[in-house]
């Protein structure tokens, strides 16, 4: 299959329909193979604006979602980047293209399963030097490696935990869906000298966030 075709195919619609706009962004998803993160027989699917399975309960984000939450963390070269719920790597391998040069994604996820396949997806993408992947309770963020100029969650939570603010930068940016286990709102947290100022960007789906300040297992 021409794999390339599909992902110029893909941000192409993607532009047309308004969910990404930035150069940069429909760049980053154009240079990130998203068929290798998907299990083998759903390679076929890789390209369609749809989630798919990964394995152990959980999903790949659909393409649409990855560009939106991508073009709204503003993410420029350089940046230390916090991500909870790295599932395959697709997301974190994004997000790293954004933030080259010199710029770091720590991707955390808490199914050891799941991290060992993120962490070799990632090499075989071009992505390993770029993205460390860590097993942990990403609710708790992860504060050896902290502040973060951006922090990206990839799962619903029922309140913005706090560990994940503190551990942002001053004029950080935290994305994170909030709300019940089956729809939610994704609400943007930028950190000000002043405080906290969020922002309500639409609904979304998301698989819970399981930790000490998310949903209970």
């Amino acid at each position: 299959m021409d794999f390339e075709d599909q992902r110029k195919k893909m941000v192409k619609r993607l532009l047309e329909r308004g969910y990404i706009s930035r150069l940069e962004v429909a760049r980053a998803m154009e240079k990130v193979p998203r068929h290798l993160f998907v299990p083998k027989d759903l390679e076929g699917s890789a390209y369609l604006d749809t989630p798919l399975y990964i394995g152990e309960g959980q999903t790949i984000s659909a393409p649409h979602m990855v560009g939106i939450m991508v073009e709204a963390l503003e993410i420029r070269p350089g940046m230390r980047i916090l991500e909870v719920g790295g599932g395959s790597g697709y997301h974190a391998a994004v997000m790293g293209e954004m933030a080259r040069p010199g710029g770091r994604v720590y991707s955390v996820e808490r199914i050891g399963v799941l991290a060992e396949r993120a962490k070799k997806n990632l090499k075989e993408a071009g992505y390993g030097e770029v993205v460390t992947t860590v097993v942990a309770d990403g609710s708790r963020g992860l504060p050896e490696f902290a502040p973060f100029d951006r922090i990206c969650v990839a799962a619903a939570a029922p309140a913005i935990p706090e560990p994940l603010k503190q551990q942002l930068t001053d004029g950080g940016k935290l994305l994170i869906p909030v709300g019940g286990r089956w729809y939610q709102d994704l609400i943007s947290v930028d950190r000000k000298r002043e405080g906290y100022l969020e922002a309500n960007l639409g609904g979304c789906v998301f698989v819970p966030l399981i930790g000490e300040y998310g949903y209970k297992d």
